[in-house]
C-alpha cells in the first residue's frame, strides 16, 4: 500500500462559484421547524434555480430537502398553524413567480395563483382561509416608455384559499404598496407605501395605513421616515405600537434607526410622534422582528447581537462573534433561527433561544472544512483626527506575521454604509480569503461612514466623500506598513460600489499603490445622481447635482474623474452592462479619461449583469481577472518596473 501526504486542497474559482448557500431562514409558529431557500452561487441557466429545505430546531433529524431545486424556489412563509409552507415558485413558468403551498408532512405542492405578472410578495394571515399578495396590474407591452410610468405599482390582493379567488380591495388606489404586517391578534394590516414605485423619488414619499380586513375604513397613520421597512407589532400595555427601520433624520445620511407610533387612541390622525429609540445608540439596528417582545438584531463594530425591544430603547440579549443576518423568531419569542458566520465559517442555519448560545442546524458547504485559510484578526486604531476606528488583517494562508512583510491588498467595503464583520467571505468578489489563500495579506477596513458605530459615526461622510474616509483607510495601512505586516512597495487596492469609488479616488490621491480593481465604482458623482437610482441620496454623499448653476460644483472636488491627470497607478475596472444602480457610463467616462492620458489599465464589460454579477461564467472570470491582475502588479515581473 502506498503512502500519500494530506494534500489541503486549493481555493479554485469552481470550489466558490458552484457552492450552494443558505437565504433567509423563517422559523415556524410553533419554534419546532425552520425552513430555507438554498441556491448556488453561481446561476447556471436563464433562470435563477433553488430548493427549500426543512430543519428541526432542536436538531434531532438531519435536514432534509423539500423541494426537487430545479425551479426558483423562494421566500417560504409559513401558515399560522405551522402545518404548511407559502412560498414563491415559477415551476409553471419560468421567470413568474406564483405562489404555492406545500405540506411538509407529505411533500405535496400545490400552485395556488396563475396572476398574469406574478407575485412579488405573501404573507399568511391569522384567518386560514386568506393570504394576502403584493402584485402589480396587467399592463399589455408598449412600444415607447413613457419615464416616470414605466413602473407597475404593486397593490395588495386577497387570496380566498377555498376558492382560489383573488379579489383586489378597494384600497391606496394609485399608490405603491411596499409592505405588509398584519397585528399578532388577527387585527387590520398595517401597510407601508410609497407614492411611486419608482426607487428615487418613491423611498421619500413612504406612508404608513392600517387596512381593516373585515371592510372597514382605512386608517392613516401619515408619513414614515425616509426608506421606511420592515414594520413590527408590539404591545406596550398601552394599546397597540407600530415599530419599523428608517433613515436617522434629519438628512439622508447616516444609517437606520428604530422609530415607532402609536396605533390607537391618536389624538389626531397622521400626527403621531414617531420616536427615535435609538437616538445616541454607538450601533446601528440592522434588522427588526415580530414576535410577543419584538427583537432587533444590531451591528456593533465587528459584531451583531440580538436586543429586545423596550419602551424606552433596546436591551442587549446576546452577542455573536462574528455576523447575523436574516434574524426570525417563533411566535413566542422564544427561540429565533438566523444565518451566522464566523471568521472560520461560512454562513448556516442556526436556533436557539435569543438569549444564545445559537446552535449550527444546515452545512451547505462541508468541502470548505478542508481550506486552509489565512488567519484573520481584529483590528482597532485611531484615524488621524483621534476617531476609533476597526477592521479585519487577514494574513497570507499559512503565514505567521512575523513572516512578513507580505504583498498587501486593501479591499473597500461598498455602501458607504456597509461594515467588514469578522466573518467568513467567500463569493464571487475577489476579496479576503481569495486573495489570502493566492500568499496576499487583506486588509479590510472600516472606515467613517459605515455601519456597526451609531449615527455620528455614519454621518461623517455627508457631502465629504473621499475625506476623512480615506485618511482613515490610509492611516490603517501605514500602521500595517510600519508593523512590519505590509511590504510598502507590493501595496494593492480594490472594492466594490462605493468601494470601488474609494479605489478610483485613491489611485487619484497617490502613487503608492502598484494595482487597484474597481468594481462597478464611481467616478463622477454628479452623473451619478443624475443618472443613478439613488439620485437623492447619491447627491447628498457629492454635495451637489450639477444642476445649480455653471460649475465648479461641490461633487467635482470629489469625484475621481476629476483628477484623472494624475493617475499613474494600472487599474482593472469590472462593470455590469445593465448596473443601473451604478450605470456603466461611471467605468466609461474614467475609461476613456485613462486611455487619454495614457494610464494602464482595462476596461471589462458583462453582458446582462446589474450591480450584482449572477451567471456563473461571469463570476469565474472576475475572482480569475481580478486575481491575475494583482499577481501582474504585485507579484509578478511587473512589480518591479517604476510607474510612468
Amino acid at each position: 500500500m502506498t503512502e500519500v501526504d494530506d494534500v489541503t486542497p486549493e481555493l479554485i474559482a469552481e470550489l466558490i462559484v458552484d457552492g450552494s448557500t443558505p437565504g433567509a431562514p423563517v422559523l415556524s409558529p410553533d419554534g419546532r421547524w425552520v425552513v430555507y431557500p438554498v441556491t448556488t452561487v453561481g446561476q447556471v441557466g436563464p433562470h435563477p434555480v433553488g430548493a427549500l429545505w426543512l430543519a428541526a430546531v432542536d436538531g434531532g433529524t438531519p435536514p432534509r430537502r423539500l423541494t426537487e431545486g430545479t425551479t426558483n424556489d423562494t421566500a417560504p412563509r409559513w401558515s399560522a398553524d405551522s402545518k404548511s409552507i407559502f412560498f414563491r415558485s415559477d415551476r409553471v413558468e419560468p421567470g413568474s413567480a406564483q405562489l404555492c403551498r406545500l405540506t411538509p408532512a407529505d411533500s405535496r405542492v400545490d400552485v395556488l395563483t396563475a396572476w398574469p405578472t406574478g407575485i412579488d410578495d405573501h404573507l399568511p394571515l391569522a384567518d386560514p382561509d386568506l393570504v394576502a399578495l403584493l402584485a402589480t396590474d396587467d399592463r399589455r407591452d408598449e412600444d415607447v416608455i413613457v419615464r416616470g410610468t414605466e413602473f407597475r405599482p404593486g397593490r395588495l390582493r386577497l387570496l380566498d384559499l377555498r376558492t382560489g379567488v383573488v379579489r383586489t380591495p378597494d384600497v391606496l388606489t394609485g399608490r405603491h404598496v411596499v409592505e405588509l404586517a398584519q397585528r399578532p391578534d388577527g387585527g387590520p394590516l398595517a401597510v407601508l407605501s410609497w407614492a411611486t414605485p419608482e426607487f428615487d423619488p418613491g423611498f421619500r414619499t413612504a406612508e404608513l395605513h392600517l387596512v381593516d380586513l373585515a371592510g372597514g375604513p382605512t386608517r392613516e397613520l401619515g408619513p414614515a421616515e425616509l426608506e421606511a421597512a420592515q414594520l413590527t407589532w408590539w404591545s406596550t400595555g398601552n394599546g397597540w405600537r407600530l415599530a419599523y427601520l428608517g433613515v436617522t433624520p434629519p438628512g439622508l445620511i447616516g444609517g437606520w434607526a428604530v422609530f415607532d407610533l402609536p396605533t390607537l387612541d391618536l389624538a389626531a390622525e397622521g400626527l403621531a410622534e414617531h420616536r427615535n429609540l435609538t437616538a445616541g445608540l454607538a450601533a446601528c439596528p440592522l434588522e427588526m422582528v415580530q414576535a410577543a417582545t419584538p427583537l432587533v438584531l444590531v451591528a456593533h463594530g465587528l459584531d451583531t447581537a440580538i436586543h429586545r425591544l423596550t419602551p424606552t430603547g433596546l436591551d442587549e440579549v446576546h452577542r455573536v462573534t462574528g455576523s447575523v443576518r436574516s434574524l426570525t423568531a417563533s411566535r413566542s419569542g422564544e427561540l429565533v433561527a438566523a444565518l451566522v458566520s464566523t471568521s472560520t465559517e461560512v454562513f448556516d442555519v442556526h436556533a436557539g433561544p435569543p438569549t444564545g448560545p445559537l446552535r449550527r442546524l444546515s452545512d451547505t458547504r462541508p468541502e470548505l472544512r478542508a481550506i486552509r485559510w489565512g488567519t484573520q484578526e481584529r483590528l482597532a486604531y485611531r484615524a488621524a483626527d483621534g476617531l476609533d476606528l476597526d477592521g479585519l488583517l487577514i494574513l497570507p494562508a499559512g503565514q505567521p506575521r512575523s513572516a512578513g512583510p507580505f504583498p498587501l491588498i486593501t479591499w473597500v467595503h461598498g455602501g458607504p454604509y456597509w461594515r467588514q464583520a469578522d466573518e467568513l467571505v467567500l463569493n464571487w468578489v475577489p476579496t479576503g480569503q481569495w486573495l489570502a489563500t493566492a500568499g496576499y495579506a487583506v486588509f479590510l477596513p472600516n472606515p467613517r461612514g459605515g455601519a456597526g458605530h451609531g449615527h455620528e459615526f455614519a454621518v461623517r461622510v455627508d457631502g465629504a466623500l473621499g475625506q476623512e474616509e480615506w485618511t482613515d483607510i490610509s492611516t490603517g495601512i501605514d500602521l500595517l506598513v510600519d508593523a512590519g505586516i505590509a511590504d510598502p512597495d507590493r501595496l494593492g487596492i480594490g472594492g466594490g460600489s462605493h468601494g470601488g469609488y474609494l479605489t478610483a479616488w485613491a489611485v487619484g490621491r497617490t502613487d503608492r499603490f502598484r494595482a487597484g480593481l474597481m468594481l462597478a465604482g464611481i467616478s463622477d458623482w454628479g452623473m451619478q445622481a443624475a443618472t443613478g437610482e439613488q439620485g437623492a441620496f447619491e447627491s447628498a454623499l457629492g454635495g451637489s447635482t450639477g444642476w445649480e448653476g455653471v460649475g465648479p460644483h461641490p461633487h467635482d472636488r470629489v469625484s475621481p474623474i476629476s483628477y484623472a491627470a494624475r493617475m499613474r497607478t494600472p487599474l482593472l475596472m469590472l462593470h455590469g452592462a445593465w448596473d443601473t444602480n451604478v450605470p456603466v457610463s461611471q467605468a466609461e467616462f474614467l475609461h476613456r479619461a485613462l486611455r487619454r492620458f495614457g494610464v494602464e489599465h482595462e476596461f471589462v464589460v458583462y453582458p446582462r449583469e446589474g450591480h450584482s454579477f449572477t451567471e456563473r461564467g461571469h463570476q469565474l472570470d472576475v475572482l480569475r481577472r481580478g486575481r491575475a491582475w494583482f499577481d501582474r502588479w504585485l507579484l509578478g515581473s511587473s512589480a518591479s518596473k517604476p510607474l510612468r
